[in-house]
């Protein structure tokens, strides 16, 4: 079954990414793409930067966009994702929704949102990367005991949230395999005498500089012994295909709140 897909962002290098890998999918039909009003490319077809024409321009019409679509998939920013959500609602569509750094009132409305449509949110999208979340609930209840648990990740200079959600994610994952509380146990860089580190703390490191994609890797460290589990991004096209597979799922399901470990069955 075809399913009809509207990419918000579209200008910008995931919204790029994401054009290009619906384009190679002869299950998914690209029919409009978005950007905020006032953009230079308002009104250029989606595909221009691959020297391609596709009939579909750029427009700042999210109500035109659902009219046609059914699935908006949103890698953008929170305050213009929130907008679209609304516009969702009402218009009673689906929605991938891909951006980070959310407030907690912001995830609380997508929610509420996700009571009256589907809508897959999730902090990554890749396939590759789900299944390292996977394993780390696994091993974080193997190494339950003895061991202390960091997070380092690396992002391009362009990143303006940090930690990034897959990291966060990563430590929720972790910390309820644990049966501890993240916001407790956390603590995001160190700086002067900190003393001694206590032993349930899960520890945030944050790389940010040139074109790093993503890079993701969470230490336990034991002693006399490390386990590292990383999982290192070299391009934005799993996150792509990876939300097309989310669009996938949500043709003709019921509303709720979903994530990848839902769309490939890991439950």
């Amino acid at each position: 079954m075809t399913v009809k897909v509207a990419i918000a962002g579209a200008s910008g290098r995931m919204g790029r990414m994401l054009v290009e890998a619906a384009l190679a999918d002869n299950q998914i039909e690209l029919v409009a793409a978005l950007d905020l009003p006032g953009s230079p490319f308002l009104g250029r077809d989606a595909a221009d930067f691959l020297g391609r024409e596709t009939g579909v321009p750029i427009s700042s019409d999210i109500e035109a966009a659902f009219a046609v679509a059914d699935a908006l998939i949103d890698f953008t920013r929170p305050e213009g994702t929130l907008q679209h959500l609304a516009a969702a609602r009402v218009a009673g569509k689906a929605m991938v929704i891909g951006t980070t750094g959310f407030e907690a009132a912001g995830k609380a409305a997508i929610a509420e949102a996700a009571k009256e449509i589907p809508v897959v949110f999730a902090p990554n999208m890749a396939v590759g990367v789900n299944a390292v979340f996977k394993v780390l609930e696994i091993a974080a209840r193997i190494l339950s005991s003895g061991y202390d648990v960091e997070v380092i990740e690396a992002h391009h200079r362009h990143k303006v949230d940090a930690p990034s959600g897959t990291a966060l994610r990563m430590g929720e994952v972790v910390a309820k395999a644990l049966g501890r509380d993240l916001e407790e146990c956390a603590v995001y860089g160190r700086e002067g005498v900190t003393g001694e580190r206590p032993a349930n703390q899960i520890g945030f490191a944050t790389i940010r500089g040139g074109d790093v994609v993503g890079d993701h890797t969470v230490l336990f460290a034991g002693l006399g012994e490390r386990i590292e589990i990383t999982h290192k991004g070299s391009s934005r096209m799993p996150y792509a295909t990876g939300a097309l597979r989310a669009a996938h799922f949500l043709s003709g399901r019921g509303p709720g709140l979903y994530d990848m470990q839902d769309v490939l069955g890991l439950r």
